[in-house]
């Protein structure tokens, strides 16, 4: 009898995982409650890969011993709340992905950081002709590449409600950037519940398997008490050198491995800021324990290109010059950005707020933002937080015009830096749109300088 599986999702993932159970002899149904997009119901058409759109068929749905379920569909949903209640198997597209591999996995998770981490890492595997892959929540999904084939190696970023549909996945390098309260409405509101996920990525490695994580991060601390690790731990820190793992003085980064040490000079590399020396020392460590040579790894720093909206620099004007961190949604990322600079910054901020406490900024903002430019639709706790502490906030809803103020406030040698601390759907579609219509803003006022 053929063997049946169910997709939830019509997604990147969802799909990908349906080519890839296809490929491996399942009989396939996919189940999506709101529209497929074109290019991907044509796709499942051109595959004879059966699919629903606009509500899930119980009968279809709960006819299978086990279903590959979208990360961005939660476990209370009603359909999957009834799957579970049959007995039915609920796993992620990467542990499905993850049987049909016989490459070692660097898996990547975090609140913040985990994509620059995750395209570097990949960036130093491939500058050392290492057969790598990328996957994860970057690119295209793990499963639809595997249908194409395996690689040795595969450098993955995960979010924490992949990991969580974890059943045997587990990384050869775990690597774990920070944690943060986000996504909590999906934990009942207990951060206690988002530190487990985050950590159970670990759960299953073994002691040849090795852990890098940031040892400063209070919420991770929490975390790593409370499981048995039995993996090898590299801890990356700025407050203390290790004897293995990473250690950043402000000055140089001083990277250790069984046989190996590797300093690293700011100067030499193209990500900037505090944040970025985190990134920088686990994506490095991690190229180390792959067997990456340290001239390759001093090589990839110095050519890696991050991807866009992540502290991108994108023009100088008249000495000022413009960053763009629209991923910056939170307000541990924003703090991270604003601690990048010692110039004067004029700071664009403000969305839809995520229950911000703005209290861990202030001692960041006293004497280093020259002015607050809120740019919301609601602005006023923003606003109140900062009354007082910065001489000039400005509101707009309008980019252009912040920008456009971000210029005549700013003198040369100043920084405009676009990190909103909220999300992005009052004014945007999401926060890759703000940060494209930051840069057409920004382009379009270098055309006409100061």
């Amino acid at each position: 009898m053929e063997k049946r599986i169910v997709i939830l999702g019509a997604g990147e993932s969802g799909v990908g995982a349906a080519l890839l159970a296809q490929q491996q002899g399942y009989a396939v149904w996919v189940s999506d409650k709101g529209q497929i997009s074109a290019d991907r119901k044509k796709l499942l058409i051109e595959k004879g890969i059966g699919f629903e759109e606009g509500g899930h068929s119980e009968h279809e749905v709960l006819n299978t011993a086990e279903i590959v379920k979208s990360p961005g569909i939660p476990l209370t949903a009603p359909i999957v709340r009834r799957a579970l209640d049959k007995g039915i198997g609920i796993i992620d597209e990467l542990e499905f992905a993850s049987r049909y591999s016989k490459g070692k996995v660097i898996g990547i998770t975090g609140t913040n950081g985990k994509t620059t981490t995750t395209l570097l890492t990949y960036h130093l595997l491939q500058k050392e002709g290492l057969n790598v892959g990328l996957a994860g929540n970057v690119g295209q999904s793990w499963a639809a590449q595997l249908v194409d084939g395996d690689k040795d190696w595969w450098v993955i970023e995960m979010s924490s409600f992949q990991i969580d549909g974890f059943k045997t996945l587990k990384p050869h390098i775990g690597i774990l950037t920070n944690i943060t309260p986000d996504h909590l409405d999906r934990y009942d509101y207990k951060i206690e519940n988002y530190i487990a996920s985050k950590l159970s990525l670990f759960k299953l490695m073994g002691s040849n398997d090795a852990v890098i994580f940031y040892q400063d991060d209070k919420l991770t601390q929490q975390g790593m008490e409370r499981i048995n690790l039995v993996a090898t731990p590299y801890p990356v820190s700025m407050g203390s050198s290790q004897r293995r793992g990473g250690y950043y003085d402000g000055n140089k980064m001083d990277l250790r491995s069984p046989g190996r040490k590797l300093e690293i000079d700011p100067k030499d590399i193209v990500l900037k800021g505090k944040h970025n020396a985190l990134n920088t020392m686990m994506a490095s460590l991690a190229a180390m324990l792959a067997g990456v040579s340290d001239n390759m790894i001093h090589q990839g720093l110095a050519d890696f290109k991050n991807a866009a909206h992540r502290m991108q620099e994108v023009a100088e004007i008249s000495g000022v010059r413009f960053i763009n961190d629209s991923k910056g949604t939170n307000i541990d990322a924003t703090k991270f950005a604003l601690d990048s600079f010692s110039q004067p910054v004029i700071w664009i901020a403000g969305g839809v707020d995520k229950g911000n406490d703005y209290s861990m900024i202030e001692p960041l903002v006293k004497g280093k933002i020259k002015a607050l430019i809120c740019l919301g639709k609601e602005n006023g706790k923003l606003k109140n937080a900062f009354k007082g502490k910065i001489m000039e906030i400005r509101e707009t809803q309008s980019i252009a015009e912040a920008v456009n103020w971000g210029l005549k406030l700013g003198e040369q040698g100043d920084v405009v830096l676009l990190s909103p601390a909220c999300a992005s759907f009052d004014l945007f579609q999401n926060y890759e749109d703000r940060g494209r219509q930051f840069v057409a803003a920004v382009e379009e006022l270098k055309k006409v300088g100061k």
